[in-house]
């Protein structure tokens, strides 16, 4: 999953880029509104922590941004503590939850983790594809109880293939994914189709399903009923 910080304060904007870079996500930072703005407006994203008092502007105005631009990340919001207004203000203009400062990380990566399951899953931590399962709490797959050793990035990559199910998906759009602002290292992409093939391979061991279809001249889309 892939998650924009935004949050002006840098102790703790570094704080949480670690905790949830542990955690497996994969995180980029912003500091300020019009970082903030340049990023929503080049990459898409999974989930947004998003503080509302930020250099140069307000988060409420980057959910109005997004709005503009058709985009629906999740969102949760950073407010102060008593800042009621900010909540509700947020919440009506799209924010799906909001997080009080002081926090604990354990606190913001339970939110973001029911969040992400809400969205995208039903609320449901596992998605099965025939006999082949991935379970998003632990990070592992498993074909009939029998794991499926993957790397992180395999990993990450069939998540994405299976919460975009049915839809192609570009090669650019899997690097930035898999790499964030340093996509460019995929070097013309062909780090894209090694570790899709790669993908492909580890999991003809265990199924003679074929679920990534090359869409020639667009991307891949991971295809099944």
């Amino acid at each position: 999953m892939k998650l924009l910080l935004v949050e002006d304060e840098p102790l703790l904007l570094d704080e949480m880029d670690s905790y949830l870079t542990e955690q497996g996500y994969r995180c980029e930072k912003a500091s300020n509104f019009y970082e903030a703005q340049e990023k929503l407006h080049l990459y898409q994203y999974d989930i947004i922590v998003l503080d509302i008092t930020l250099p140069g502007g307000s988060g409420l105005a980057l959910l109005e941004t997004l709005k503009t631009e058709n985009k629906n990340p999740g969102v949760l919001i950073v407010s102060a503590k008593n800042s009621l207004h900010d909540k509700v203000s947020g919440l009506e203009l799209g924010a799906d939850d909001y997080i009080t400062k002081p926090f604990h990380m354990e606190e913001l990566n339970a939110r973001i983790f029911a969040l992400l399951r809400r969205r995208s899953f039903d609320g449901e931590n596992e998605i099965t594809v025939d006999d082949l399962v991935i379970n998003m709490a632990s990070k592992t797959v498993c074909f009939k109880d029998e794991p499926v050793g993957l790397t992180k990035k395999e990993y990450e990559l069939l998540l994405y293939f299976a919460i975009n199910k049915n839809r192609v998906v570009s090669r650019q759009s899997i690097a930035e994914h898999l790499w964030g602002d340093h996509y460019d290292v995929a070097d013309n992409y062909d780090t894209v189709y090694v570790h899709i093939n790669t993908l492909r391979k580890k999991l003809a061991a265990y199924t003679p399903n074929d679920y990534i279809k090359t869409v020639h001249g667009m991307g891949y889309k991971w295809k099944y009923e």
